[in-house]
Protein backbone atom coordinates (compact mmCIF):
# COMPACT_ATOMS: atom_id res chain seq x y z
CA UNK A 1 0.00 0.00 0.00
CA UNK A 2 1.11 3.38 -0.71
CA UNK A 3 2.16 6.18 1.62
CA UNK A 4 -0.01 9.05 2.61
CA UNK A 5 0.36 12.49 3.39
CA UNK A 6 -1.59 13.94 6.09
CA UNK A 7 -2.35 17.47 7.29
CA UNK A 8 0.97 18.46 9.57
CA UNK A 9 3.05 16.80 7.14
CA UNK A 10 3.90 13.53 8.61
CA UNK A 11 4.02 10.53 6.16
CA UNK A 12 2.93 7.45 7.16
CA UNK A 13 1.91 4.34 5.67
CA UNK A 14 -1.94 4.07 4.35
CA UNK A 15 -4.08 2.10 6.79
CA UNK A 16 -7.13 0.32 5.71
CA UNK A 17 -8.79 -0.29 8.91
CA UNK A 18 -8.16 3.41 10.11
CA UNK A 19 -10.18 4.18 7.42
CA UNK A 20 -12.93 1.64 7.56
CA UNK A 21 -13.24 2.63 11.25
CA UNK A 22 -13.77 6.38 10.49
CA UNK A 23 -16.07 5.43 7.75
CA UNK A 24 -18.28 3.50 10.26
CA UNK A 25 -17.86 5.74 13.26
CA UNK A 26 -19.16 8.29 10.96
CA UNK A 27 -22.80 6.76 11.28
CA UNK A 28 -22.45 5.72 7.13
CA UNK A 29 -25.06 3.08 6.43
CA UNK A 30 -23.64 -0.70 7.06
CA UNK A 31 -24.20 -1.64 3.29
CA UNK A 32 -21.85 1.43 1.87
CA UNK A 33 -18.82 0.42 3.80
CA UNK A 34 -17.05 -2.15 1.46
CA UNK A 35 -18.58 -0.19 -1.45
CA UNK A 36 -16.77 3.04 0.07
CA UNK A 37 -13.46 1.69 1.17
CA UNK A 38 -12.70 0.21 -2.73
CA UNK A 39 -13.45 3.51 -3.73
CA UNK A 40 -10.92 4.92 -1.99
CA UNK A 41 -8.23 2.08 -2.41
CA UNK A 42 -8.76 2.56 -6.20
CA UNK A 43 -7.63 6.29 -6.07
CA UNK A 44 -4.74 5.90 -4.07
CA UNK A 45 -1.05 6.79 -4.82
CA UNK A 46 2.00 7.57 -3.11
CA UNK A 47 1.87 10.50 -0.92
CA UNK A 48 -1.69 11.21 -1.22
CA UNK A 49 -2.83 13.70 0.42
CA UNK A 50 -5.40 12.92 3.67
CA UNK A 51 -7.13 16.02 2.46
CA UNK A 52 -7.96 14.04 -0.79
CA UNK A 53 -8.64 11.09 0.68
CA UNK A 54 -11.64 13.25 2.69
CA UNK A 55 -12.66 14.82 -0.77
CA UNK A 56 -12.73 11.52 -2.64
CA UNK A 57 -14.79 9.83 0.53
CA UNK A 58 -17.20 12.57 -0.06
CA UNK A 59 -17.63 12.63 -3.51
CA UNK A 60 -18.77 8.78 -2.82
CA UNK A 61 -21.33 9.39 -0.45
CA UNK A 62 -22.83 12.58 -2.37
CA UNK A 63 -23.44 9.36 -5.13
CA UNK A 64 -24.47 6.63 -3.05
CA UNK A 65 -28.83 6.20 -2.45
CA UNK A 66 -27.95 8.11 0.97
CA UNK A 67 -26.08 11.23 0.16
CA UNK A 68 -26.88 13.04 3.35
CA UNK A 69 -24.43 10.49 4.90
CA UNK A 70 -22.00 12.99 3.15
CA UNK A 71 -22.58 15.57 6.37
CA UNK A 72 -21.70 13.03 9.39
CA UNK A 73 -18.25 11.92 7.95
CA UNK A 74 -17.54 15.99 7.79
CA UNK A 75 -17.81 16.61 11.49
CA UNK A 76 -13.80 17.80 11.98
CA UNK A 77 -14.69 20.10 8.88
CA UNK A 78 -17.53 20.97 10.32
CA UNK A 79 -16.71 22.17 14.05
CA UNK A 80 -13.84 24.06 11.66
CA UNK A 81 -16.16 25.93 9.98
CA UNK A 82 -17.59 27.58 13.26
CA UNK A 83 -15.36 30.22 12.53
CA UNK A 84 -13.21 32.52 11.56
CA UNK A 85 -13.46 33.74 15.64
CA UNK A 86 -13.75 31.38 18.20
CA UNK A 87 -16.80 32.89 19.75
CA UNK A 88 -19.79 30.28 18.00
CA UNK A 89 -16.54 27.76 19.08
CA UNK A 90 -17.14 29.07 22.73
CA UNK A 91 -20.80 28.63 22.31
CA UNK A 92 -20.59 25.34 20.88
CA UNK A 93 -18.56 23.75 23.97
CA UNK A 94 -21.24 25.48 26.68
CA UNK A 95 -23.45 23.19 24.90
CA UNK A 96 -21.35 19.81 25.24
CA UNK A 97 -20.66 20.90 28.82
CA UNK A 98 -23.96 21.73 29.80
CA UNK A 99 -24.75 18.01 28.92
CA UNK A 100 -22.35 16.91 30.90
CA UNK A 101 -24.10 19.04 33.52
CA UNK A 102 -22.30 22.03 34.45
CA UNK A 103 -23.84 25.11 34.33
CA UNK A 104 -22.44 27.42 32.06
CA UNK A 105 -21.61 31.42 31.12
CA UNK A 106 -19.54 32.25 28.37
CA UNK A 107 -17.32 35.37 27.58
CA UNK A 108 -17.02 36.49 31.31
CA UNK A 109 -15.06 39.28 32.72
CA UNK A 110 -12.89 37.59 35.70
CA UNK A 111 -10.89 40.36 38.40
CA UNK A 112 -8.05 38.73 38.80
CA UNK A 113 -5.29 39.67 41.44
CA UNK A 114 -3.16 41.57 38.79
CA UNK A 115 -5.65 42.24 35.83
CA UNK A 116 -8.97 41.65 34.73
CA UNK A 117 -9.61 38.65 32.04
CA UNK A 118 -12.04 37.44 29.46
CA UNK A 119 -12.49 33.90 30.43
CA UNK A 120 -14.13 32.07 27.40
CA UNK A 121 -16.37 29.63 29.64
CA UNK A 122 -16.91 29.58 33.33
CA UNK A 123 -18.62 25.73 34.12
CA UNK A 124 -19.90 24.93 37.42
CA UNK A 125 -20.60 21.28 38.54
CA UNK A 126 -21.13 20.18 42.34
CA UNK A 127 -20.43 23.59 43.96
CA UNK A 128 -17.11 23.06 41.57
CA UNK A 129 -16.29 26.26 39.65
CA UNK A 130 -13.84 26.13 36.84
CA UNK A 131 -12.57 28.06 34.31
CA UNK A 132 -12.54 27.09 30.42
CA UNK A 133 -9.93 27.83 28.20
CA UNK A 134 -11.25 27.29 24.62
CA UNK A 135 -9.12 26.87 22.03
CA UNK A 136 -10.13 26.86 18.22
CA UNK A 137 -8.14 26.37 15.02
CA UNK A 138 -9.86 26.23 11.90
CA UNK A 139 -6.20 24.93 10.03
CA UNK A 140 -6.73 21.07 9.42
CA UNK A 141 -2.86 19.64 11.06
CA UNK A 142 -3.02 22.76 13.62
CA UNK A 143 -2.19 21.04 17.07
CA UNK A 144 -2.43 23.38 20.61
CA UNK A 145 1.19 24.06 21.44
CA UNK A 146 2.88 24.09 25.08
CA UNK A 147 2.07 27.92 25.16
CA UNK A 148 -1.56 27.28 25.55
CA UNK A 149 -0.91 25.07 28.65
CA UNK A 150 1.54 28.01 30.15
CA UNK A 151 -0.65 31.19 29.66
CA UNK A 152 -3.77 28.64 30.77
CA UNK A 153 -2.24 28.11 33.86
CA UNK A 154 -0.85 31.55 34.21
CA UNK A 155 -4.45 33.51 34.09
CA UNK A 156 -5.72 30.94 36.53
CA UNK A 157 -3.25 31.45 38.95
CA UNK A 158 -3.93 35.24 38.72
CA UNK A 159 -7.85 34.89 38.95
CA UNK A 160 -8.62 31.86 41.34
CA UNK A 161 -8.68 33.53 44.32
CA UNK A 162 -10.36 36.67 43.26
CA UNK A 163 -13.13 34.67 41.68
CA UNK A 164 -13.04 31.48 43.74
CA UNK A 165 -12.35 29.43 40.78
CA UNK A 166 -11.36 25.07 41.27
CA UNK A 167 -9.94 24.03 38.18
CA UNK A 168 -8.67 25.20 34.64
CA UNK A 169 -9.47 23.52 31.83
CA UNK A 170 -8.21 23.46 27.84
CA UNK A 171 -10.89 22.50 25.61
CA UNK A 172 -10.14 21.86 21.74
CA UNK A 173 -11.07 20.97 18.61
CA UNK A 174 -7.92 19.79 17.95
CA UNK A 175 -5.08 17.25 18.79
CA UNK A 176 -2.60 18.73 21.50
CA UNK A 177 1.11 18.26 21.49
CA UNK A 178 2.69 15.69 23.99
CA UNK A 179 4.23 18.59 25.96
CA UNK A 180 1.58 21.12 25.83
CA UNK A 181 -0.63 17.97 27.34
CA UNK A 182 2.31 16.70 29.79
CA UNK A 183 2.42 20.62 31.42
CA UNK A 184 -1.33 20.41 31.71
CA UNK A 185 -1.34 17.28 33.49
CA UNK A 186 1.66 18.47 35.47
CA UNK A 187 -0.33 21.40 36.76
CA UNK A 188 -3.66 19.74 37.95
CA UNK A 189 -5.20 20.90 34.47
CA UNK A 190 -7.75 18.94 32.58
CA UNK A 191 -7.65 18.60 28.99
CA UNK A 192 -10.36 18.23 26.37
CA UNK A 193 -8.90 17.63 22.90
CA UNK A 194 -9.96 16.04 19.50
CA UNK A 195 -8.95 12.48 20.53
CA UNK A 196 -7.99 13.04 24.47
CA UNK A 197 -8.85 11.38 26.75
CA UNK A 198 -9.98 8.10 25.31
CA UNK A 199 -13.74 7.53 25.62
CA UNK A 200 -13.81 11.17 26.79
CA UNK A 201 -12.33 13.48 24.12
CA UNK A 202 -14.04 15.93 22.32
CA UNK A 203 -15.34 13.84 19.34
CA UNK A 204 -16.34 11.21 21.86
CA UNK A 205 -18.97 13.65 23.71
CA UNK A 206 -20.38 15.16 20.07
CA UNK A 207 -21.15 11.79 19.40
CA UNK A 208 -22.51 10.53 22.83
CA UNK A 209 -24.80 13.58 22.83
CA UNK A 210 -25.65 13.80 19.01
CA UNK A 211 -24.28 17.27 19.40
CA UNK A 212 -23.36 17.88 15.55
CA UNK A 213 -22.58 21.78 14.93
CA UNK A 214 -24.89 23.25 12.53
CA UNK A 215 -22.24 23.89 10.22
CA UNK A 216 -22.09 20.30 9.06
CA UNK A 217 -25.71 20.62 7.10
CA UNK A 218 -24.49 20.60 3.63
CA UNK A 219 -27.95 21.79 2.18
CA UNK A 220 -26.76 25.46 3.57
CA UNK A 221 -24.35 27.98 2.09
CA UNK A 222 -21.72 29.44 3.83
CA UNK A 223 -23.26 32.55 4.51
CA UNK A 224 -26.62 30.92 5.74
CA UNK A 225 -24.74 29.07 8.27
CA UNK A 226 -22.93 32.16 9.30
CA UNK A 227 -26.20 33.86 10.02
CA UNK A 228 -27.48 31.30 12.31
CA UNK A 229 -24.48 31.20 14.70
CA UNK A 230 -25.30 34.70 14.96
CA UNK A 231 -28.28 34.06 15.80
CA UNK A 232 -26.69 31.51 18.11
CA UNK A 233 -28.09 28.56 16.66
CA UNK A 234 -25.30 26.22 16.56
CA UNK A 235 -26.40 22.50 16.70
CA UNK A 236 -28.20 20.86 14.02
CA UNK A 237 -30.84 19.49 16.85
CA UNK A 238 -31.72 22.89 17.15
CA UNK A 239 -33.29 22.99 14.01
CA UNK A 240 -34.74 19.60 14.71
CA UNK A 241 -36.10 20.96 18.08
CA UNK A 242 -37.19 24.55 16.49
CA UNK A 243 -37.81 24.48 12.96
CA UNK A 244 -38.88 28.37 13.07
CA UNK A 245 -34.97 28.32 13.52
CA UNK A 246 -34.79 28.57 9.83
CA UNK A 247 -36.93 31.39 9.32
CA UNK A 248 -33.94 34.17 9.58
CA UNK A 249 -32.62 32.69 6.72
CA UNK A 250 -35.98 33.73 4.51
CA UNK A 251 -35.72 30.54 2.78
CA UNK A 252 -38.99 28.83 0.36
CA UNK A 253 -40.65 26.44 2.44
CA UNK A 254 -39.40 23.61 0.29
CA UNK A 255 -35.73 24.48 0.94
CA UNK A 256 -36.16 24.69 4.53
CA UNK A 257 -37.96 21.47 4.46
CA UNK A 258 -34.93 20.18 2.48
CA UNK A 259 -32.33 21.51 5.69
CA UNK A 260 -34.83 20.26 8.37
CA UNK A 261 -34.88 16.49 6.96
CA UNK A 262 -30.95 16.71 6.82
CA UNK A 263 -31.01 17.87 10.30
CA UNK A 264 -33.12 14.84 11.11
CA UNK A 265 -30.37 12.49 9.36
CA UNK A 266 -27.55 13.81 11.17
CA UNK A 267 -29.63 13.99 14.79
CA UNK A 268 -30.60 10.90 14.34
CA UNK A 269 -34.24 11.35 14.08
Amino acid sequence: MPNVLKAGGLIEPFNESKLRLSIQRAGVPKDLWENAVNHIKSKLYENIPTSEIYKHIVEFLENSPYPFSRAKYSLKQAIMDLGPTGYSFEDYTSEILKMEGYQTQVRQILKGKCITHEIDIVAQKNNVRSMVECKFHNSPGTHSQVHVSLYTKARFDDIKEESNLSEAYIITNTKITQDALNYAICSNMKVISWDYPENGSFRDLIEKYKLHPITIVTSMTQNQKQLLLQNHVVLAKDVCKNPSSLDVLGLPSDKKNSILSECKFVYGE
